[in-house]
């Protein structure tokens, strides 16, 4: 590119950034703080908004400063404002505009035979920002497409937009039914890719300009100060049939986040944890199966810890993502979730994201994108990614160290330290570890902690007793009560009713009214207060 165009460019993209801060200013949307020095990854990313939106432009212009995108990668588009589009639309405002720009550009070189994908992509990331729309609806007969899929229920040209743009340089008027994923299962930084035609795409997106605001932020503050907090993995109990595999892959990631050091409660059982079940501290949340947000998350008082990644398997999850109410992802964004993942149409079990894959990626350090494709088997499809895509939770695989003093982060710090060692150096010398933390530091986490190791065994009887001496450390609060429920449901389960019983009655004498008290009451068949037991 010549240096006259870069100038115009920095000073078209300085125009940008000055008109959305101000406009930031007067919508009470926060003013970044200066722009970080670009990094390899940001250099490589676009952030795509809509003209039309002026929040999209004030959005675009916050995550650019506060990533330290390059101005000249801010693009502005002239698309609709909904969230569904045709196929006509897609080619006409996004599609090809943005073709037309990399090409201008000079960001990726176009062979001469249409046929061929393109190479040299200098953009391996993309950041779509509220504003751009969600997904494409199908369309018979459209110009250049084919359907030669074997499967008829492939046979379909709707596609989630961030899906169909991941293949932009492909350079195929075939788009019935899914293409094949090159990054599926890579183990491979995604900039040591040569993978050119494809970009992973990702959109910032929620219910309101102030929660994508947060999403940008809780991702940026979880990357600095480490995502801490507890696992809460919700399966269905399914041992065969179709449908097994959706659990193998939750049952997977449960086990990948426990051995790398995050207390994991785990749900095997065909309901959704319920809705008075505390479910505090949550950074993580994988579950299925069900259309609408319940259990929980559903509270208006549940808020997910800053930086929290949330996923709930359903065909139609994302269908929207501007109702706090519908579907789960928009909902779990507007609970306090930086990253979500969901389906704007049918896409079918097999060709939805592996979560068990996407936790390990997660998990081995690579960033919200890269972990996110590596578990999707195909693009073009109905999958969209909801989340910073340049947002690494675990940097490396680990954690930063915690502030010196700074509560409860020496506790999670000391948990890990436990779990490594129990992982590495054997069940014995994990326990002692975790038994010397959590009397030293006098600390519920780590109690907990090794209580949920050790039913993963299963050791019931270790388990009950860390969890008591979980509820003694945390006391009288939803935490404590939690940890009597992990009893008493252990309790229940080796068929120790009495003592189960003698647990909840003595707890619930002392508790207030937390969330907890009425499932502890369920689980051992008392009444509610004020009513009559049969």
């Amino acid at each position: 590119m010549k240096p006259a165009a870069l100038s115009m460019l920095g000073a078209l993209a300085l125009l940008v950034i000055s008109s959305a801060v101000n406009a930031a200013r007067a919508d009470d949307v926060a003013v970044p703080s200066p722009t970080p020095a670009p990094t390899r990854e940001s250099a490589a990313t676009l952030v795509v908004y809509n003209n039309a939106n002026p929040f999209s432009v004030t959005l675009a212009a916050y995550y650019a400063t506060r990533r330290g995108i390059p101005l000249d990668h801010l693009v502005g588009l002239d698309c609709p404002l909904t969230e569904e589009i045709t196929r006509a639309q897609y080619d006409d405002t996004i599609a090809e505009p943005l073709r037309r720009i990399f090409s201008e550009r000079g960001w990726w070189h176009v062979p001469a035979d249409p046929g061929q994908p393109v190479s040299d992509n200098q953009i391996r990331f993309v950041a779509l920002i509220r504003g751009i729309p969600l997904r494409i609806a199908s369309v018979l007969n459209y110009p250049g497409d084919r359907s030669d899929e074997k499967v008829p229920a492939l046979n379909t040209n709707a596609a989630a937009v961030d899906s169909e743009l991941a293949t932009l340089g492909v350079r195929t008027r075939k788009i019935s039914g899914p293409v094949k994923n090159w990054y599926y299962r890579s183990f491979t930084p995604f900039m040591d890719t040569p993978l050119a035609p494809i970009m992973l795409v990702c959109r910032l997106d929620a219910p309101t300009v102030a929660t994508v605001q947060n999403m940008i932020d809780g991702a940026i503050a979880a990357e600095r100060g480490g995502l801490d907090g507890f696992a809460y993995v919700d399966m269905r109990g399914i041992t065969s049939g179709p449908m097994v595999e959706g659990d193998q892959w939750l049952a997977g990631a449960a086990e990948t986040l426990r051995r790398y050091g995050m207390p994991v409660v785990s749900d095997t059982l065909p309901a959704l944890f319920p809705a008075d079940f505390p479910m505090d501290h949550a950074a993580i949340y994988l579950g299925w199966y069900s259309g609408t947000i319940e259990g929980p998350m559903a509270r208006d008082d549940f808020r997910f810890v800053p930086g929290a990644i949330a996923v709930h398997i359903h065909s139609f999850s994302a269908t929207t993502l501007r109702d706090a109410g519908a579907g789960w992802a928009g909902p779990l964004l507007a609970h306090g979730a930086a990253a979500t993942l969901g389906n704007v149409y049918e896409p079918y079990l097999a060709l939805t994201t592996h979560l068990d894959v996407f936790a390990d990626r997660l998990r081995n350090g690579f960033n919200f994108a890269e972990s996110a494709y590596a578990a999707e088997p195909v693009l073009s499809w109905m999958t969209t990614f909801v989340g910073d895509p340049l947002y690494r939770p675990f940097r490396d695989g680990d954690q930063p160290a915690p502030e010196s003093g700074v509560r409860p982060g020496i506790e999670y710090a000391a948990y890990r330290e436990g779990t490594r060692a129990w992982y590495e150096k054997g069940r014995a010398e994990g326990e002692k570890q975790l038994t010397a933390s959590a009397r030293e530091l006098h600390s519920g986490i780590v109690w907990e902690g090794l209580g949920l190791l050790q039913w993963s065994i299963p050791d019931g009887d270790a388990a009950v007793a860390s969890f008591g001496q979980a509820q003694r450390c945390y006391g009288t609060t939803e935490d404590g009560l939690r940890a009597v429920l992990e009893q008493v449901e252990i309790l229940k389960a080796e068929n120790k009713m009495d003592q189960a019983r003698a647990l909840a009655g003595k707890v619930l004498r002392r508790y207030g009214a937390f969330h907890g008290t009425a499932l502890l009451r369920g689980i051992i068949g008392l009444p509610a207060p004020g009513e009559t037991g049969r």
